[in-house]
C-alpha cells in the first residue's frame, strides 16, 4: 500500500494527516495482530459490482484478477463499492462456508489496499474515505 500513498499524496488526494493515519494502521498490520489461521483462498480479487453479471442463467462473475488471499476480501470489496443483493450474497456465502466471528469489524481492513489504489489515481474523495477506514481498522 505504501507506494500508492506516495502517489495520492503528491497529486493532492491524501493529506500528510491523513497519511499519518493510513501509515500507522499500515504499521499495526505488519505486526501480524490481524492474522489468523484462515488459509489463502481463490479471490476474485476485483469484486465489485461491476464483475457481477446478473444473467437469466444465474449470476456470473467476470474480469478476474484472481489470486490467494483472505476470503473477507472479496467481500469486503462488494461492500465498498456497492452491490444489488449484497446482503443475500453474504447470506449464501454463510450457507457455503461462515465467516470467522467479527468479520463485519473487519471490513474497513481488507478495503485499505483498493482505497490506497483508487486514492492515487481518483480523487480526494477516496482519500478521505481511505482515512476513514485506517481510522477503523485503528480502532479494532
Amino acid at each position: 500500500m505504501r507506494p500508492y500513498l506516495n502517489q495520492a499524496e503528491h497529486s493532492g488526494y491524501l493529506s500528510a494527516s491523513g497519511r499519518a493515519v493510513v501509515e500507522r494502521a499500515c504499521d499495526r498490520i505488519a505486526t501480524g495482530e490481524f492474522d489468523d489461521d484462515d488459509v489463502p483462498s481463490r479471490i476474485h480479487g476485483d469484486l465489485w459490482s461491476g464483475n457481477v453479471l446478473w444473467s437469466p442463467s444465474g449470476v456470473v462473475l467476470i474480469d478476474p484478477a484472481a489470486h490467494g488471499g483472505h476470503r473477507e476480501t472479496d467481500l469486503a470489496m462488494l461492500a465498498l463499492f456497492g452491490c444489488p443483493f449484497l446482503e443475500e450474497i453474504l447470506a449464501g456465502y454463510h450457507i457455503e462456508h461462515a465467516l470467522k466471528a467479527g468479520w463485519q469489524n473487519r471490513v474497513a481492513l481488507h478495503q485499505l489496499h483498493p482505497l490506497a489504489v483508487h486514492a492515487a489515481g481518483h480523487g480526494p474523495s477516496y482519500g478521505a474515505e481511505l482515512t476513514h477506514a485506517a481510522e477503523a481498522v485503528l480502532a479494532l
